[in-house]
């Protein structure tokens, strides 16, 4: 951890889940400077707006959590908002952060920027080897851009200016802050929100689409904040041995991935359910297995903490607290209309 503890470091995203967990750690390890801004006080794909926050404020370091995300259905119904806005949003940070003297910034990625068939477990060198899962390629796009992007300043300014922008990639994330919408949401919110409509109205059947038999590896967001922080620490050297000017980015996984069969009983419990849990094994499946390689990042000495079944009991507590009476309420107003 870096010695000043008065660093002014600017969180771009904190009410998102990760950007808001970013915040939680370094709160907790004693940073007393963090500069936040909401959507409604900083637009940022307005270049003009971005441009004036970095003259004015000039952060010693930027954490770039700020993105347009979503599930399936909504990457596939947004396309055009999803690379426009994301990509929008990368240039401006960067660029600004160059322009205004930044030295160091982390830019936060995500798995799908890997090929589709991508071997298993998808190491950092698979990047570019193949091609994207079609419903979010626009997103996937925008999140390689990014890399490239801080890969091209560290590569053009890093000794002239003495600049080190970083990227991590995380696997599926899920925890505090999570977005719990029917439509637009992650597998697990989605899950814990079906879960719990299911507990609460006894229903005795829980239907989940596909055979279960797919794997996905799932990450807490506290792990993910507390590995994006430790990457940022790291001393230059070090971050330099284990990278190539190219090929910059770390991924950051659990460890290990689960069935969706298996991640529906965990759910299931978490939430307290005690009916039935079925497949429809007439709809599709998707992608076999999406498994990150974080061997990179265990070398470098960080490793996840947060368990699958504390983290589902820490996600669905955090659903009661903010989520779990407007859906109850939404529900009540549909039977009775």
């Amino acid at each position: 951890m870096s010695n000043n503890l008065n660093q002014k470091i600017y969180v771009a995203g904190h009410r998102g889940m990760v950007g808001s967990a970013i915040v939680r750690n370094l709160v907790a390890q004693g940073y007393t400077n963090i500069v936040t801004r909401t959507h409604a006080e900083l637009d940022l794909c307005n270049q003009a707006a971005v441009k004036a926050f970095f003259e004015q404020e000039k952060p010693d370091q930027v954490y770039l959590a700020a993105a347009k995300v979503g599930g399936i259905h909504a990457n596939n119904t947004f396309p055009a908002e999803f690379i426009y806005e994301n990509l929008m949003v990368q240039n401006n940070v960067i660029h600004q952060a160059f322009k205004s003297g930044v030295k160091k910034l982390l830019f936060l990625g995500s798995s799908c920027i890997y090929p589709k068939l991508a071997p298993q477990p998808m190491s950092e060198d698979a990047l570019l080897m193949g091609k994207l899962e079609a419903t979010n390629e626009p997103y996937a796009i925008a999140k390689i851009a990014g890399i490239k992007l801080c890969e091209s300043y560290n590569r053009q300014y890093g000794q002239s200016h003495g600049i080190d922008y970083r990227s991590v990639m995380p696997t599926n994330l899920y925890g505090p802050g999570d977005n719990y919408h029917p439509e637009n949401s992650h597998v697990i919110p989605a899950l814990i929100r079906r879960f719990h409509e299911a507990k609460v109205a006894n229903a005795p059947e829980v239907l989940i689409w596909g055979t279960g038999t797919p794997k996905r590896e799932f990450l807490y967001v506290d792990d993910m904040a507390a590995a994006s922080v430790f990457v940022m620490d790291l001393a230059k050297e070090i971050y330099d041995q284990h990278t190539s000017p190219m090929q910059s980015h770390i991924n950051v996984g659990f460890g290990s991935d689960v069935t969706i069969a298996e991640l529906a009983k965990a759910v299931g419990a978490a939430v307290g359910y005690q009916g039935r849990i079925d497949f429809d094994s007439t709809k599709p499946d998707g992608t076999p297995r999406k498994w990150m390689d974080s061997s990179r990042l265990n070398r470098l000495g960080w490793q996840a903490k947060v368990d699958l079944k504390n983290g589902l009991k820490q996600a669905y507590d955090d659903f009661l607290k903010t989520a779990a009476n407007a859906v109850n309420l939404a529900n009540k107003a549909g039977s009775a209309s």
